[in-house]
């Protein structure tokens, strides 16, 4: 029969036993390799020499250790990505990391912030730059009112030439096709008429349009009126806003009451 190493049982003696118990063979053979009848296995058994008795309550099995020399070691598990990557950094690398994590955080609140802020700022500017546009709109009605109604005899081609000044689009064609016969009725009825604002109010608006409308007394002398007669006037203006020089001047004037 070919050399087998023998499995053992490992013996781990505890703390003082108790009483003695009857003798026992403690046999450690190898199992056969081939089929042998059970009755030789006892007779061979009987005539084994009896070994020093050890107690059987300090005898803990551990196992063979032809079978533990013999298992193969377990190969080492290989690492995770994020394991690897925590591996290869070097000391001190985590503080590092979360450093550089809190700055772009930080980058990104910052520019979040600043972007809200441009925001902020060009609504506030628009705002801003509509409320001037309107306020310069109603003062440009106001005027042109005021220069519409106020013509005098004794000054007609400037008072007609600043009505033109302050006009733009159709009210300037028109104006323009009758200037000629307005000044004729001026100087024929030696007319002096001076206007004032009583009123005036926005009606619509923004920074490129407007419309406004004006509540104007006036004063008008004439020939048959020497002394003067009261009048009183609403006109609506609509306004633009020059792109070049920036003035607003009237596109249309109308009389509403």
């Amino acid at each position: 029969m070919p050399n087998r190493r023998n499995p053992t049982l490992k013996v781990i003696k505890g703390a003082k036993a108790g009483p003695a118990t009857p003798r026992r063979r403690l046999v450690s053979r190898a199992v056969p390799t081939s089929p042998e009848p059970i009755e030789r296995v006892l007779e061979r058994l009987d005539r084994e020499p009896v070994e020093d008795p050890i107690e059987a309550g300090d005898l803990t099995v551990v196992g063979d250790p032809a079978e533990v020399e013999d298992q193969p070691e377990p190969e080492p598990a290989e690492p995770e990505p994020a394991e690897r990557d925590a591996a290869a950094e070097p000391a001190g690398a985590g503080p590092s990391r979360r450093a550089r994590a809190l700055v772009a955080l930080l980058v990104v609140l910052l520019a979040a912030a600043l972007a809200g802020a441009g925001v902020q700022g060009h609504r506030w500017y628009v705002d801003r730059a509509t409320d001037q546009a309107r306020r310069e709109a109603v003062a440009a009605a106001r005027q042109a009112a005021v220069n519409f109604v106020s013509v005098s005899a004794a000054s007609v081609d400037r008072d007609l030439s600043r009505i033109t000044a302050g006009a733009t689009g159709d009210f300037k064609d028109e104006f323009t096709r009758g200037q000629a016969q307005v000044r004729s009725a001026v100087v024929e009825n030696k007319v002096q008429s001076q206007g004032t604002v009583l009123r005036a109010g926005l009606v619509s608006g923004d920074r490129r349009r407007a419309v406004v409308l004006v509540a104007v007394d006036a004063t008008v002398r004439n020939v048959k009126a020497p002394d003067g007669r009261p009048s009183h006037y609403r006109i609506q203006l609509d306004l633009v806003r020059d792109r070049d020089s920036g003035d607003w001047l009237v596109t249309r004037l109308q009389f509403v009451g």
